[in-house]
C-alpha cells in the first residue's frame, strides 16, 4: 500500500497488520470537511485493495469523537458561487439544488464503502459522535466508548430529515426499531453508559484507555483467519438484508467450503494440536 499523507485525518499501518484511522481537527472536534470527506475517501479506496491492513481502529483526535458536518463548509451549499480555493471539489463548481445533491451523494458513499472494506472495523467513541460521527460509528462493526460518550442524531435538531448517512438503516439493526425511532426523531443525546445497556456499545472504557482497549481487541481478531474475518464481515453484511435463512446458508457453506481449502485452515490446526497460537501471514 502507498504511504498516505493527509491533513485532515491520519492512517497508520503497523507492522502486526492493526491499521489505524484517526480524524484529525481537534480544533473543530473533528467537524467533517470537504477535504476531510475526500482523504476518508482515498484512505478507504486503498484499503479496499490492501491485504496488509487485517483489522482496522477508527478514532477521533482530542475531547470528541466527530462533530458532524462542519456547519461553517456546509453554507457554501447554498451559495451560487464557489469561493476561492473550493474549486477543486467538483461537486460545488454548480448550481445550489445541485451542489447539495452531489455532496450528500458523495458523503454518504464514505458509510457504503466502511462496510464494503474487508477489514472489521473497531470504533473508539469519546465524547461527541453527532451527525455524520454517529453514522461513522453505527457503520462500524464494534464500538467501544467511554462514559462521557454522547451519540447524537443532529439533522433532526437543525430542521433536517432524521434519516441521514444511513442512520434509518443502521440503527434500527443494531438496536430495535423500537428505541431507533426514537432515538432518530427525538435526536437526544444517548450517553456511554445508556449505548452499553441498549447494545449500541459492546464495551465502556476510560476515554484514557479507549485505545489500548481497541488494541487489545484487535490483536484478539489477529489470531483469527485473514481470510475467515473478511469472510464473516461479508456473511454479516449480506444477512442485513438477505431474504430468507436459506439464501444466507448458501453464502456461509460456500465460505466455509472457500476457507477450508487456504493454508489458513492448515495453520489453524497445526497450532490447535501443537496447544500454541496460530501464526497466519499478513496476507
Amino acid at each position: 500500500m502507498k504511504k498516505l499523507d493527509f491533513e485532515t485525518i491520519k492512517f497508520e499501518l503497523k507492522e502486526n497488520g492493526i491499521g489505524i484511522i484517526t480524524l484529525n481537527r481537534p480544533e473543530k472536534l473533528n467537524a467533517i470537511s470537504f477535504q476531510m470527506e475526500e482523504e476518508l475517501h482515498e484512505c478507504l479506496d486503498n484499503l479496499m485493495i490492501n491485504l496488509d491492513c487485517r483489522v482496522l481502529i477508527f478514532k477521533g483526535e482530542g475531547r470528541a469523537f466527530c462533530a458532524g458536518t462542519d456547519l461553517n463548509e456546509g453554507i457554501i451549499l447554498n451559495t451560487k458561487k464557489t469561493p476561492e480555493g473550493y474549486e477543486k471539489f467538483y461537486y460545488l463548481n454548480t448550481e445550489p439544488l445541485k451542489k447539495k445533491i452531489y455532496h450528500q451523494w458523495r458523503i454518504s458513499q464514505l458509510y457504503v464503502k466502511m462496510r464494503k472494506i474487508s477489514q472489521p472495523i473497531i470504533a473508539c467513541i469519546q465524547g461527541a459522535a453527532v451527525g455524520g460521527g454517529f453514522g461513522f460509528a453505527m457503520a462500524a462493526d464494534i464500538r467501544i466508548a467511554s462514559e462521557d460518550a454522547k451519540f447524537i442524531n443532529g439533522s433532526i435538531n437543525i430542521g433536517l430529515s432524521g434519516a441521514d448517512v444511513g442512520g434509518s438503516y443502521f440503527l434500527p439493526r443494531l438496536i430495535g426499531q423500537s428505541r431507533a425511532t426514537e432515538i432518530l426523531l427525538t435526536g437526544r443525546a444517548v450517553g456511554g453508559r445508556e449505548a452499553e445497556k441498549i447494545g449500541l456499545v459492546c464495551k465502556l472504557a476510560e476515554k484514557d484507555k479507549l485505545l489500548d482497549s481497541a488494541i487489545e481487541m484487535a490483536k484478539n481478531l489477529l489470531t483469527k483467519s485473514p481470510l475467515g474475518l473478511r469472510m464473516t464481515k461479508q456473511a454479516i453484511n449480506l444477512s442485513l438484508d438477505s431474504p430468507s435463512l436459506e439464501n444466507i446458508l448458501q453464502f456461509e457453506n460456500s465460505s466455509i467450503v472457500v476457507t477450508l481449502s487456504s493454508n489458513d485452515v492448515k495453520e489453524a490446526s497445526s497450532a490447535f494440536f501443537q496447544k500454541r497460537n496460530p501464526k497466519y501471514p499478513l496476507r
